[in-house]
């Protein structure tokens, strides 16, 4: 990934935090986008900047880029900065997500507020706006957009909002890589696992059986990095354009580990298929 531009969205702590890190330890320039200024912005820490620190004490360059995705002119400004900086993207992660405080109780979506459609707009809606305003710089590259999403697109997982949003998102990418295709740019949607996030850490710390056996095998918040970057470096990444891929599977075909050494487990067998999108084009 050396000399590579990157762009990961809500990268101040959780997963963004992890695949910048581990972008920026194979070399990478990465843009960290949050809006995270001071640690007390959110109860569980993390901002901008100290992220982008980290992604260059690992040995990339991480460049610290506030932005509200909820804000579209908050976005473009972004974009049109990296345009005017690096001019083009090798690889765009569509990560920044709002996850409402109510998102794990266990209760009927009408039990719950309003506020869990937060997720759609700053998860579903943002990534599409990310990728639009980014659309120029990845052609320039023939780059790679991964959307990281989960099973939650396909089995029920905390309620009809956060699927309706990870369903959403991962036709998103099949049909955004239906156009970026004679281009030569690859949208995949990643499927994650549990990961070992410093909110599913709160969660499992005040409801340690809430997900049992899984959280001893969790994925670490960089092992979505590593992946990417080895798809990143697949010479034919294009034959996976369109697809829901699920991070523990393409580790395991890309030989890749987690920090601890280990191939975290895919949860096909227990939580169902991804969806195969139709591959027919109507105009």
């Amino acid at each position: 990934m050396k000399e590579k531009i990157c762009v990961v969205t809500g990268a101040s702590r959780g997963v963004g935090q992890g695949i910048a890190l581990a972008l920026g330890a194979q070399g990478a320039t990465v843009y960290v986008t949050g809006r995270s200024r001071q640690e007390a912005d959110s109860p569980l820490g993390g901002t901008v900047a100290a992220t982008a620190a980290e992604v260059t004490a690992r040995g990339g360059q991480g460049i610290a880029a506030y932005c509200d995705h909820g804000d579209t002119a908050s976005v473009a400004a972004l974009f049109e900065r990296i345009r005017r900086e690096q001019g083009h993207i090798d690889v765009l992660v569509n990560n920044a997500i709002a996850l409402p405080d109510e998102l794990t109780l266990v209760k009927p979506f009408w039990r719950k507020s309003l506020g869990e459609l937060a997720l759609i707009d700053v998860g579903m809606r943002s990534s599409y706006v990310s990728t639009w305003h980014a659309a120029p710089l990845l052609l320039e590259s023939k780059g790679l957009v991964v959307f990281t999403s989960s099973f939650g697109g396909t089995c029920y997982m905390h309620g009809p909002a956060y699927g309706a949003g990870k369903a959403g998102t991962d036709k998103m990418a099949h049909d955004m890589a239906v156009d970026f295709k004679p281009h030569g740019v690859t949208a995949v949607s990643l499927w994650l696992g549990l990961v070992k996030t410093a909110r599913t850490v709160a969660v499992c710390g005040a409801e340690p059986e809430k997900y049992g056996p899984a959280f001893k095998v969790a994925e670490s918040p960089e092992f979505a990095g590593r992946v990417i970057a080895a798809l990143y470096g697949d010479p034919q990444r294009q034959e996976l354009t369109g697809t829901i891929q699920v991070a523990a599977e393409l580790a395991k075909r890309y030989g890749v580990t987690d920090l601890d050494g280990r191939q975290p487990p895919s949860y096909r067998r227990a939580l169902g298929n991804p969806p195969e999108f139709s591959a027919a084009v109507v105009e």
